[in-house]
Formats: C-alpha cells, structure tokens, sequence
C-alpha cells in the first residue's frame, strides 16, 4: 500500500506532463503559419515532430531541401537544436523586429545574472576594437611561442600534427594575451576549460529545449553537470590573478604617485574591472563575477575562431604550391615594407591572405542557418512577403546554401583563394577608369570601405551575422587569425593533401574533423 501511495503522486505528475506537453505541442503546431514544412511526409501523423528528428538526423540534406525548392519562399524546418523555426528567405534578412537569442542561459550559465549585466559589447566595440593596433606586437608574440610550442621548431623532418587540437590551443593562448595576458594565457588549463565550456552550453540548452518549460530548472542541474565543473575550474587558474588586478586597481587610485605598483595590464580583464568599478556596482567587481566574464568571453570567441583557423589550415594544405607560394611573397613584401615588424596598417594590406580567410569562411560555416531570433511582439510580426509569425516564433535564415548558391558565386564549390582580392582589383580597376578619386592614404584604414573583405558582412555572408547584430568582436578575430595564419604560411611547409577532408554534422551544425592530421615542417629560412 505504501508503495502505490508513493507511486501514485510520480505517475499522475508524469502523466500530467505528458498530457500538457501533447497539449502544449499541438497549440504550439496551430500557431505556426500555413507554410511547408520540411522534412514532413503526407502519412505522418505527427509531421512537425517526426520532420524535427529526420532533419536533425541529415540536416545538410534539408537545408538543400529548402533552399532549392523553395528559395524566396518561407518554410519550416524543424530541428531538435533550433526549435520549429521559420526560415526566412535570404531576401528578407533586413526585416527587423525586436527579438532575442534563444540560449538557456538562464540554466546554462552557472551565473545567469552575468550575461544580462555584462555588456560584453560594449567593452569590444569602444575599447577592444580601437586598441586593436596597439595589442598586435604583444599578439605576434604569442602567436611565434605558440606555433614553437604546438608545431615545433625541427626543420629536418616532418611532423605530423592534429590540426583542431594544435589549432585551438594555438588560438586559446593568442586570444586569452588580450583577455588575461601572459603567463595565463599559455596555461592549457584555461584554454581547455574554456573550449569545454563552449561545448558545454549549446549541448546543454540542445537538452533543456526538448523540455517543458516549467521542468527545465529542475532537470537543468543534471544537464548541466559539465558546465559547472568547467566553471569552476576555470575560476580557479584566474581567480588569484583577478584578486591581484582588484588590489592593484585600488591602490592605484588610492596613491597614483605610487610607482611601486607597475603599469595598469592593457587587456579585457583590466577593462573589465575599469568598467566594473564605473559602474559602482559591487556585483561587477566581485572575483567570481570577473572570472565568469573571462569565461563567457572565450565561449564567444575561442570556439568559433578555433573551428574557422581549422578549416582554414585544410585549405591551406589541400592548395596548390603556387598558392602558398604567392601568399608568402605577400606576406615577405609587406613584413619588409614595415620593417619586420607587424601593425595595424601591414596586417591591413594582407589583401590576398584577406581574400584566402573569406574565402575558406565561405565554404567552412558552421552555422548552416543563422540570425536566429524569436519573435517577442505580444501580436507577432507579417514579413515582406506577406507570411504572419505569432509571438514565440524561431525565426533564422539560411547560410549554407547561400554561400555555396552558384548564381551567386561562381563555381561555388571550388575553394579559389584569390576570388575577393580580384574582385577588388577589378572593382578598384573600374573606379579609377571612370575617374573617381582614390582613397587618402591614411594611418588608420577604413576597412568598411574595402568591399568583401574578411570582416563586411552581406546578406550572402553570413559568417559573422550581418547588421546591428552582427559579430561585435569580428575585427579582432580578424586580426588575430591573420597574424596566426600569416605565421604558419611563412614558417611552415604543409605536406599537400590530396583532398580536402571534411567533417560531421551534428544537427544544423557542421564541424571540421576534428582527429584528422597534417604533416607539417619548419622551413629552413622562412621567405
């Protein structure tokens, strides 16, 4: 008797469950719009369910589904990771409505109130983004310890190297010298934890979305298991660091005659804390509140600029000779018109590793759709094309297809190095023939004047989201992986491969192989 009275109240709740989330599901179905579905068969009894599992299963083949059939159209394509979204045609990416993100970081994040209060933004596109210049020698330098590190220094024989798991420690240490700086930044500690946190989240939130919204803060501290314990192992490498910085801070304003100190570090962390203190809010300066910006601020960065400098790598050992070749004489011609030495102003004139970057970006998103949004207007929003999206609605539109779409690139699916960097000769070509001026020479470029470079966003690349929401920090990873990627080009010689491999989907994610390797070799005298 007592264990049916026991289990009686955990039946009826798991009854009660299922019954309002069958319920919930089937209003949630009515609501969508009258549109295609992807992925549903005409015998389906549940098309939206069934067609989320088989496009999750092959999603490559849904996303061409959907795009070839139904190009300038809406449709649903439903996937466990993105929810039931619309996606909108690419024509219609300028169609703004108030909308948010649709991370569980509210269970995800062991500190919810950090994302909300952070202003990560704000930092990157007032103080990152114009400091860009000033943090490139301090960068060169850790890019040179870690290709010594990771890739070695022997120029007689042939190395093999894991390319994802050299690259990600490659690009972890020379981002983290301009979030922490040295020696943090060389620890493999902060970098691994930071990745794994990376993995953590959307994995995490993949999990909590197939949920009923109530169960979620209920099943999200199992869930999220790994995000804590790489939480607070990362808070314990920085922790002592960021104490010291908080010290520093206040006997500087307390004595700025003080020299006893040492200069103010020129780094996120030390932005971070200005920006905390101005604020006058305790919250934000407390050791554990800083750490958990540093965390999230290598969730953003490190994971995609790991995955991207990866691919990149491919290309590059998957090229011809002669690309390589033309992409040192580049590199020697502009490192020896600016004295050896990078800057703001060499790293800009890199028109061909620019055009290389792009390019390989082109080919190798890991997005396959993007600018996901939800609609949060109480009456819901009409697009252009004149389809009703009631509130609550996930909205994305398509990337993968777009950027492999012939009629708009040529030849696609052929990696071609130099496509931007001659369409901007051609297009700098035809302005001095109808004689328009040329631009100043000028200590500081603009780059959002040179077309289709690595950094311009368009509704035909989508790799850093496009508009006001577009990547705020793009500029700096720019920079950084031109830096990585110039380094590698002049000081290593790439074992050619045969065919460039490729890697998994995971739902509407596409990561590059991520054991593969490549024979790689110190040159004997760089060019």
């Amino acid at each position: 008797m007592l264990s049916e009275f026991l289990i009686s109240p955990v039946a009826l709740l798991l009854c009660s469950c299922i019954i309002y989330s069958l319920v919930s599901f089937i209003k949630h179905c009515r609501r969508l719009p009258n549109i295609p579905v992807i992925g549903a068969r005409k015998n389906d009894l549940f098309p939206i369910f069934q067609a989320k599992w088989r496009n999750t299963l092959n999603f490559k083949a849904a996303m061409e589904q959907a795009y070839t059939q139904y190009r300038d159209s809406a449709v649903i394509l439903p996937v466990v990771s993105g929810g039931d979204s619309v996606m909108l045609p690419y024509s219609e990416i300028d169609f703004k409505e108030r909308a948010a993100q649709i991370y569980q970081t509210d269970h995800t994040f062991m500190n919810p109130r950090i994302n909300r209060a952070a202003r990560y933004d704000t930092i990157i596109r007032t103080t990152m983004t114009p400091q860009v210049g000033i943090l490139i020698p301090a960068l060169s330098d850790e890019v040179n310890w870690a290709f010594d590190e990771y890739w070695g220094i022997n120029t007689s024989k042939w190395k093999e190297v894991c390319v994802f798991e050299t690259v990600r420690h490659i690009v972890g240490s020379v981002a983290n010298r301009a979030v922490v700086g040295a020696p943090y930044c060389r620890d493999p500690g902060l970098v691994n934890n930071g990745m794994a946190f990376a993995i953590d989240v959307p994995f995490s939130a993949s999990i909590l979305n197939l949920f009923w919204e109530p169960l979620r803060p209920f099943i999200a501290p199992f869930v999220t298991i790994p995000n804590r314990i790489h939480t607070r192992r990362f808070r314990k490498i920085v922790l002592a660091e960021i104490e010291k910085r908080l010290r520093d801070y206040d006997a500087r304003r307390a004595n700025p005659e003080d020299k006893s100190i040492g200069p103010e570090p020129n780094d996120f962390l030390q932005w971070a804390i200005q920006q905390a203190k101005a604020f006058g809010d305790p919250y934000m300066w407390r050791s554990e509140t800083l750490a958990d910006r540093l965390l999230i601020l290598n969730f953003a960065a490190l994971h995609t600029s790991s995955l991207f400098a990866t691919w990149a790598m491919f290309d590059l050992a998957a090229c011809e000779p002669k690309v390589l070749d033309e992409l040192r004489e580049e590199i020697t011609s502009v490192l020896a018109a600016h004295g050896g030495q990078w800057n703001k102003r060499a790293v800009a004139e890199l028109e061909k590793l620019d055009s290389a970057m792009r390019e390989s970006a082109r080919l190798n998103s890991v997005l396959a759709v993007g600018l996901r949004r939800v609609v949060l207007a109480e009456n819901g929003l009409t697009t252009p094309s004149g389809v009703h999206l009631p509130k609550g609605t996930h909205i994305s539109v398509p990337v993968y297809p777009v950027m492999r779409d012939d009629s708009i690139y040529a030849d696609a699916n052929t990696f071609m190095p130099f496509r931007f960097s001659e369409l901007r000769s051609k297009q700098h070509q035809q302005q001095r023939s109808e004689g328009e001026e040329k631009e100043q020479e000028s200590n500081n470029i603009n780059m959002k004047r040179i077309p289709n470079n690595f950094t311009a966003t368009s509704p035909d690349f989508l790799v850093f989201g496009h508009g006001k929401h577009a990547c705020t920090g793009r500029h700096f990873a720019a920079t950084m992986l031109k830096l990585i990627l110039a380094d590698a080009i002049l000081k290593y010689d790439f074992e050619r491969q045969t065919a460039k491999v490729e890697g998994p989907w995971y739902g509407d994610f596409r990561l590059p192989p991520m054991k593969a390797c490549i024979k790689i070799r110190r040159r004997e005298t760089p060019a």
